[in-house]
């Protein structure tokens, strides 16, 4: 997969080429990362990114022009997406991570800086992304959030693929608790279903504690949980 950012700090993006697995993808070639500064692209001797905003106010605006230029000059990929982070975006989800890691092969990250961007700037996204109700300086840590769910979830990024299967938000509910060695640890006991070798029972009591932890935890995804468990499938729909 190829990843462009558009940012003013792509020094930000150093970090992940050595990065544990990400970095091992980076350097496998699973994934490519590159940065374009529009600073390049400026149409000045000062290299003028930002301007005073129509209207007054506080605060710069990213001018339109170089971050266009900038987004003109990337190569395109016949399946691209475009994200642009904002947090007036849609949440962050799990399910994100995965089609944008499934369905494309080339994402493109526009990261905004200083009090904001030029309106027409939104057009070049086909989608805007908010990691949390809150705001930050910029919008790099947002994008590397996304370029590490995403990455992680390319085939043979993960040695065990079926570990991406079973952790928290995969499928709604949090992860279930985890145990190893040793069986007793200043008097806190491994359960005994864990240590039983029935894989079944193990099966069920993991089943349990996810529904467990995500009802006490997270009452909002155990809410649509339910509800997703309560639908009938299309199947069923079919059958009178």
């Amino acid at each position: 997969m190829r990843l462009d950012v558009i940012s003013l700090a792509p020094e930000a993006f150093a970090p992940l080429q050595g990065l544990g697995v990400i970095g091992r993808a980076f350097a496998a070639g699973i994934a490519e990362l590159h940065c374009h500064n529009p600073r390049d692209y400026a149409l000045d001797r000062y290299r003028k990114v930002d301007d005073e905003p129509y209207g007054g106010g506080a605060g710069m605006v990213l001018k339109p022009e170089p971050i266009y230029a900038a987004f003109e000059a990337i190569p395109i990929k016949e399946k691209r997406r475009v994200l642009l982070m904002s947090p007036q975006g849609q949440p962050l989800r799990q399910d994100d991570l995965k089609r944008w890691a499934t369905n494309y092969n080339q994402l493109v990250f526009l990261c905004g800086h200083y009090e904001g961007f030029d309106e027409r700037i939104r057009p070049l996204a086909d989608e805007e992304v908010s990691i949390g109700d809150f705001v930050l300086t910029g919008g790099e840590l947002p994008a590397m959030v996304i370029i590490n769910g995403v990455v992680r979830l390319l085939k043979g990024t993960v040695g065990t693929a079926a570990s991406l299967e079973e952790e928290s938000h995969s499928s709604l509910l949090l992860e279930h608790s985890h145990y190893t060695r040793p069986a007793n640890f200043r008097g806190q006991e491994v359960p005994e279903v864990l240590r039983s070798g029935d894989h079944g029972a193990i099966a069920r009591w993991r089943s349990q504690q996810q529904q467990a932890r995500t009802k006490e935890r997270r009452p909002d995804l155990y809410a649509r949980w339910l509800k997703q468990d309560s639908e009938p499938t299309p199947d069923r729909q079919s059958q009178p």
